[in-house]
């Protein structure tokens, strides 16, 4: 069977021989009782690394990011968040399901928004209006293509909730893409941020889980949230083992992941019909507007698929490739060759 090249995302990954040995000889307890020593060593190393007090194994990004979002905010009070922001698009309204809170949106171009932007979302006192009970940032940006916030950004955000008494939470699946990319450490990235979600299983290949981390007393409400969710696991050291390698064997290595999303890019940006935005280009995301090729989403997507190479539909005529461990520099050349041909051939007919 001829191996696909998977561009889809980045949460397939498959773990590493060495995590696979990990979770075969991993430590295990009650994680309920606290008693799983595996997940505690790495909740310590999850809160030592992104410099905050303590931290909780999740089962997924989404969990953490609503198990923070439900500790933070009551029923009825408001998220601000960038309008195509995760913990909006993809999270299956579980703000509104798990608080009975709602989102403001603010539109942007990149998904970085601005401190004005965010001082003027702000509810006012008023009997009419809700609450606004939280800020949340995601970093990298999936939607907008990986980008990455600027750390000046997230210092301007910091101070508008902070003069309004209104706490920062990170959605930052990726936040290790925004490190290595800024070429600082992660804990320089969340320090201005209360709690910050963390995947374990998207570029640091993890089979699965997630870390949310902030202040000790906030940590363990959020525990009780967990629980609530369905996230109280029993003896879970077997899938946090592998979450400690991510988090000491798997970071520095995204740096290959960006330049092959860079080489990719640049060559599709010279193909006729695909428009890159090379700009948006910071980390292991590319998006590309094939409207111009003459070709749907879902032809472009099939036939490249018969040429073993997958990607992902992102709206009308946008498509997204999404570099990892399992995608070489040789596969994204064979991915580019498969995408010329796709695109060539469109134009022939």
């Amino acid at each position: 069977m001829t191996n696909k090249i998977d561009l889809r995302s980045d949460t397939v990954t498959k773990p590493t021989e060495e995590m696979r040995k990990a979770m075969y000889g991993a430590e295990v307890g009650d994680d309920v009782y606290g008693e799983d020593p595996t997940v505690l060593r790495l909740e310590e190393l999850a809160a030592t690394t992104l410099g905050k007090e303590a931290a909780l194994f999740v089962t997924s990004g989404t969990q953490g990011n609503q198990v923070g979002i439900a500790t933070h905010v009551s029923t009825g009070e408001e998220v601000i968040t960038e309008a195509q922001a995760h913990i909006f698009y993809y999270e299956a309204a579980a703000i509104s399901v798990f608080n009975g809170a709602q989102v403001r949106q603010i539109p942007t171009d990149n998904g970085i928004m601005t401190p004005e932007q965010i001082r003027r979302a702000i509810r006012p006192k008023d009997v009419h209006q809700p609450r606004t009970a939280l800020v949340a940032v995601e970093n990298t940006h999936n939607r907008a293509g990986g980008t990455v916030w600027p750390l000046a950004a997230l210092e301007g955000v910091r101070a508008v909730a902070d003069n309004a008494g209104i706490p920062l939470h990170m959605d930052g699946a990726r936040v290790f893409n925004a490190a290595v990319a800024l070429g600082v450490p992660v804990r320089e990235v969340v320090k201005h941020v209360d709690t910050v979600s963390v995947c374990l299983s998207k570029g640091l290949c993890a089979p699965v889980g997630s870390v949310l981390a902030g202040p000790r007393d906030f940590i363990e409400r959020a525990r009780q949230w967990r629980k609530r969710m369905g996230g109280g696991m029993r003896q879970a050291g077997v899938i946090a083992a592998p979450g400690i390698i991510a988090l000491t064997k798997m970071v520095e290595r995204l740096a290959e992941d960006h330049e092959n999303a860079r080489l990719l890019a640049e060559k599709l940006a010279q193909m006729d019909g695909v428009d890159v935005n090379l700009d948006k280009v910071e980390t292991n995301i590319v998006i590309a507007d094939i409207a111009n090729t003459g070709l749907s989403v879902s032809d472009f997507l099939g036939r490249l698929a018969e040429r073993n190479v997958l990607a992902t539909s992102f709206g009308e005529t946008l498509v997204r490739f999404v570099t990892h461990h399992d995608v070489s520099r040789q596969d994204v050349e064979t991915a580019v060759d498969a995408v010329h041909h796709v695109v060539s051939g469109a134009r022939v007919h």
